[in-house]
């Protein structure tokens, strides 16, 4: 039975590995990788090695950064008495592209999820919370996912900070803008009920 070179088969394996990537897709990469010219494969892979070795997490924040210190973190026109927690870097993403939010953040890297192997020890809650108890933080902004994970997860930060006085808020949750009542969700509009504000 005929099989591909060693070579192919370690590559297939290796793109295999990747979330969302099943074998035959893995295959298909494989051998567009191989028909590629020699320079654009060659520039993926080094741009596979360069994310490796030159991104970190922040020393402050945990987002990505190339740097100690990520460039929210470092730049002194940001609001820094204002945290905004999120649960991955992407979520920090998502919010900056809103042009509204000018304080600085702090990522989880994840939630808390028994199930998943996902314990409150595994995320940088403990580091958070150290950033808080220095002072100069006035307001810690909560907006993990508005899912069972997420709420849990922002149940226990607040419960955590509850004694260090900093006022704690949730990102606000129901109708979007341009929304009709008739199609949302009754989580939807329980949360747009219970969220809502003097007109």
């Amino acid at each position: 039975m005929a099989k591909y070179s060693e070579t192919i088969e370690r590559l297939i394996e290796q793109l295999g590995r990747l979330p969302g990537i099943g074998a035959r897709s893995a295959e298909r990469l494989a051998f567009h990788l191989l028909k590629a010219e020699t320079d654009d494969a060659l520039a993926l892979s080094d741009a596979i090695r360069a994310v490796k070795l030159n991104v970190h997490p922040c020393k402050v924040c945990y987002n990505l950064a190339e740097s100690d210190v990520c460039s929210i973190c470092g730049d002194p026109r940001r609001d820094h008495a204002v945290i905004c927690v999120v649960e991955q870097p992407k979520d920090l993403l998502a919010l900056e592209s809103t042009g509204v939010f000018r304080g600085v953040y702090h990522v989880l890297m994840g939630h808390i999820a028994p199930l998943e192997g996902a314990d409150a020890e595994d995320l940088t809650i403990d580091a958070l919370v150290d950033r808080v108890k220095a002072g100069a933080v006035q307001e810690v902004i909560l907006a993990t996912n508005p899912n069972v994970s997420g709420d849990g997860t922002a149940l226990h930060i607040s419960s955590l900070l509850a004694r260090t006085g900093v006022k704690v808020t949730r990102l606000a949750r129901g109708l979007p803008s341009g929304g009709q009542i008739e199609y949302s969700n009754k989580g939807v509009l329980s949360d747009a009920i219970t969220e809502r504000r003097q007109f």
